[in-house]
């Protein structure tokens, strides 16, 4: 399993642009810039964000992205998920590649078992994380995690 570099990049221009001051906004220049990816690719992540309710763009020469919402209300396994979808989803399993229509294990299998474990435990925790969440430092976001996770048991 991995994170695609469009979940990656479209998470990290999202969180640049919550640590924007409020009465700013970015431009697909400078988060290019700030990120070191092509304008291309900025504006293609912030076209997916905009289209799925977590951004608002302003138009002219001093425009740019802003938060359409507060960061404290963007939870971060939505937005993961509009970015690039689920680690590992049912219909995986229809969507069988071979020469049979069906998949060999399609009755009992117990690998399905475990990604749907896999899948449910990722959501657990990124459904307990807003944007706010990781806008601090990395060893605040570190100790936020290691937080929720000692409360799971």
């Amino acid at each position: 399993m991995k994170i695609s570099s469009q979940e990656e990049y479209g998470l990290r221009i999202l969180l640049r642009i919550a640590r924007c001051r409020a009465a700013e906004s970015m431009s697909i220049q400078v988060l290019s810039v700030q990120e070191n990816i092509s304008q291309a690719y900025a504006a293609k992540l912030t076209r997916i964000l905009r289209k799925a309710g977590y951004i608002n763009s302003t138009p002219g020469n001093i425009g740019g992205y802003m938060l359409a919402k507060p960061a404290s209300e963007i939870n971060i396994n939505d937005v993961l998920k509009s970015l690039g979808g689920e680690l590992f989803n049912q219909s995986f399993c229809e969507s069988y590649t071979s020469g049979s229509k069906l998949c060999t294990n399609s009755v009992d299998c117990s690998i399905r078992s475990l990604w749907t474990m896999i899948q449910f435990t990722v959501d657990q925790l990124l459904n307990k994380l807003t944007l706010q969440d990781l806008t601090g430092t990395e060893e605040e976001s570190s100790q936020l995690l290691e937080k929720i996770l000692s409360h799971q048991d």
